[in-house]
């Protein structure tokens, strides 16, 4: 349920409204925008008397959400969220860059990348340390050595990092990662959804191969409501019975998504085509959909990669498409 107040509302009665809420066992969401307030309210609102609700002098409107998930639901926040990363913003309108191999290998590799990219226009740094493999025999990262490169490569660059987590017993070893993320394969970790709720790092969710919309709302759901609203929402591709391709790359949530959600959306075209030549016109396409970002993987030499080598590009082909990317950014703006 939501109540939206009238303009001219004092913080008073804003605030004795919201203890009532409480009072009745109701959890109380604000969203304050630039002409309205929206109180979201989560929990059992059968107990609430609408009719006496719509009442109060200070309600214009009281309405029900039947969507289950809440935090993420742009009924609750009207306006896009802006997900600031150390002074690098994502979300209304604000469009990054996000490049980097799939997973750190070595000093020289990761520096060299970091600075490629950061000269093409990237502002946020990818690499993997923990990489989860379907094989038990493949390449599996770094780890916390891959994590510690990561961070010179920041200190060189200036980059903020973003690097995926796939046990919450390893979160002390990303205390200087600017975004964590979670990957396909843990979107429904629910365990580990609600520790990263308890924190207040930035959290990029990737679509899982086999998940809906609702689905990706609801895992987000479980981060929100442990009072970190930090969330950014990334489609990689669903797994569908094409086969020439590594999955099928849904650029319709793109709009979707920002229909449902105040929370930035960004597009992996890199894991959602697994094949690097597809990837320059899957990021135009993402970034004429409307996303708030791209995550593209770079690798020096995609043919040595050891993770992921036919899906990355080099960083020639790199600044080839982010100089595609700012062209589409600056038409669609007009």
């Amino acid at each position: 349920m939501i109540a939206v107040l009238k303009q001219g509302t004092t913080d008073q009665q804003q605030a004795s409204l919201i203890s009532w809420f409480k009072d009745m066992g109701l959890d109380v969401h604000v969203s304050k925008g630039e002409f309205h307030t929206i109180l979201g309210l989560i929990g059992d609102t059968t107990r609430v008397d609408i009719g006496l609700l719509e009442s109060l002098s200070i309600i214009e409107s009281v309405k029900r959400i039947s969507e289950p998930f809440k935090n993420a639901n742009r009924k609750f926040h009207t306006e896009d969220s802006v997900i600031d990363v150390n002074g690098v913003k994502i979300g209304a309108g604000n469009f990054q860059m996000i490049a980097g191999p799939c997973s750190v290998e070595s000093h020289d590799q990761i520096i060299e990348i970091a600075k490629r990219v950061r000269a093409a226009g990237a502002t946020i740094l990818r690499g993997g340390a923990f990489k989860p493999r379907t094989s038990p025999y493949d390449f599996q990262g770094l780890k916390a050595d891959g994590i510690e490169l990561l961070l010179e490569a920041k200190k060189v660059t200036g980059m903020p990092l973003i690097s995926e987590i796939m046990n919450i017993n390893d979160l002390d070893l990303f205390e200087d990662v600017d975004i964590i993320q979670v990957g396909a394969r843990n979107m429904q970790n629910f365990d580990l959804l609600r520790e990263l709720g308890k924190t207040k790092k930035n959290i990029l969710i990737k679509r899982g191969l086999a998940n809906n919309m609702k689905e990706l709302l609801m895992s987000t759901e479980y981060i929100m409501a442990g009072g970190n609203e930090n969330v950014i929402l990334c489609e990689r591709g669903i797994r569908t019975f094409e086969t020439y391709t590594r999955n099928t790359l849904d650029l319709s949530a793109v709009p979707m998504l920002h229909e449902l959600s105040h929370l930035p959306v960004v597009v992996d075209p890199s894991h959602a085509t697994g094949l690097s030549r597809l990837v320059p016109s899957m990021a135009l396409a993402a970034t004429a959909a409307g996303a708030d970002g791209l995550m593209i993987e770079v690798h020096n030499d995609p043919e040595k990669a050891l993770c992921d080598g036919a899906q990355s590009l080099t960083p020639d082909q790199f600044d080839e498409v982010a100089r595609k990317v700012r062209k589409i950014r600056e038409a669609i703006a007009e």
